[in-house]
């Protein structure tokens, strides 16, 4: 059984930046594919960014158009923990952003293993 931890999160101002920390415990997940969900309100879940395991400390990153340029995904050297720096925010950003873990593709809802609790973003006009 894997547990995904987040922390971050919070409100911002338009413009402003925020970084969300992803922390997976439980089994060696550094060859998982892991990422970042939202779902706003009254809106169904989407995905964000993702990265997937190449080789050894190498990882493929993935972004929704309307987060690239703006959102960047990374892993730590151990592999165990996602971030995702988030700059320029918009409005249109507030969201609660889940943590996402899976063996294959962490792009699509439907083949996501595990997931965090979630950390609410908040961004004002």
């Amino acid at each position: 059984q894997v547990q995904l931890v987040e922390s971050g999160g919070g409100l911002v101002q338009a413009g402003g930046s925020l970084r969300l920390s992803c922390a997976a415990s439980g089994r060696t997940v550094r060859s998982y594919a892991m990422g970042w969900f939202r779902q706003g309100p009254g809106k169904e879940r989407e995905f964000v960014a993702a990265t997937t395991w190449i080789q050894p400390n190498t990882y493929y990153a993935d972004y929704t158009d309307s987060v690239k340029g703006r959102f960047t995904i990374s892993r730590d050297n151990a592999g165990d923990t996602v971030n995702l720096q988030m700059n320029s925010l918009k409005p249109e950003d507030t969201a609660v952003y889940y943590c996402a873990l899976s063996t294959a593709s962490a792009t699509s809802i439907s083949r996501i293993e595990y997931w965090g609790q979630g950390t609410q973003v908040t961004v004002s006009s």
